[in-house]
């Protein structure tokens, strides 16, 4: 997602497949001023990458952490863009419910309903 809650990039996986293992692919060459996400992107290789490119990381830390970082929770409350993509998308039932079983026409079709959510 980029800064005005539109698809910038995705992957698709598999359903038992996490997501954060895709945080670093998909950041590839983008080079944000910030990245929001949820505690299960708090990890210390996406932290570190983060700390490295000079990205700001606005993801709480879990609970289980030693040392709990700060971090800006007036920016993490930008992140509901991300949930408000989520929602749009799934309005389109051919999303929604998965119709397509093959991952190619999955994809295509979830890059043609982030087009037309772009559009309106």
């Amino acid at each position: 997602m980029e800064g005005l809650g539109t698809l910038a990039r995705f992957h698709l996986t598999g359903g038992q497949a996490g997501d954060s293992p895709q945080a670093l692919p998909l950041l590839g060459d983008l080079q944000p001023d910030s990245l929001s996400a949820d505690k299960a992107y708090d990890t210390d290789a996406i932290l570190d990458y983060l700390a490295d490119k000079g990205i700001e990381a606005v993801i709480p830390p879990r609970k289980h952490r030693i040392v709990q970082r700060s971090f800006d929770q007036h920016k993490y409350k930008n992140r509901n863009l991300v949930e408000r993509f989520f929602c749009r998308i799934k309005q389109f039932r051919r999303i929604a419910t998965r119709y397509d079983k093959l991952a190619e026409r999955f994809s295509s079709f979830v890059a043609l309903a982030a087009a037309v959510i772009w559009l309106t």
